[in-house]
C-alpha cells in the first residue's frame, strides 16, 4: 500500500486529519491525538502520544511491506493488529464519525 491507499482507508475507517496526519484521538477528547501515521518517503511510522506530549513511535515499515488483509481490509505490517485495544480504539473513532455524520443530516 502506497502513502495514498493507506490515508484513504484511514479516513473511510474513523481516522481523521489533525495536524496533516491521519489520527485517531480520545473517545473523551474528540480534537486531540493520540495515535497518528507519519508518512515519510519510503515508509510509514505508527506513533502513539505518551501523557507527558512526546509522540513515540510503536511500529514503521516500508510501503511494499504493507498490504490489506483480505477479510478486513486492515494494512497488515504495520502492526495495527497486534497492538492492544487498537482496534477497539479505531472502531470508536469509526462510531463517532458515522454518528456525527448522521446528527449533522439531520439538522438540514
Amino acid at each position: 500500500m502506497n502513502k495514498e491507499e493507506l490515508t484513504r482507508w484511514a479516513l473511510d475507517n474513523g481516522w481523521q486529519m489533525i495536524g496533516g496526519f491521519p489520527s485517531l484521538t480520545k473517545p473523551s477528547s474528540p480534537k486531540e491525538a493520540i495515535v497518528r501515521m507519519v508518512f515519510k518517503a519510503t515508509l510509514v511510522n505508527l506513533e502513539v502520544k505518551k501523557p507527558a506530549g512526546k509522540w513515540d513511535k510503536v511500529s514503521g515499515q516500508s510501503y511494499g511491506k504493507i498490504y490489506p488483509d483480505s477479510d478486513t481490509a486492515l494494512p497488515l505490517g504495520l502492526g495495527l493488529e497486534t497492538i492492544p485495544g487498537f482496534t477497539m480504539l479505531m472502531r470508536e473513532n469509526r462510531d463517532r464519525m458515522v454518528f456525527d455524520r448522521m446528527s449533522g443530516a439531520a439538522k438540514f
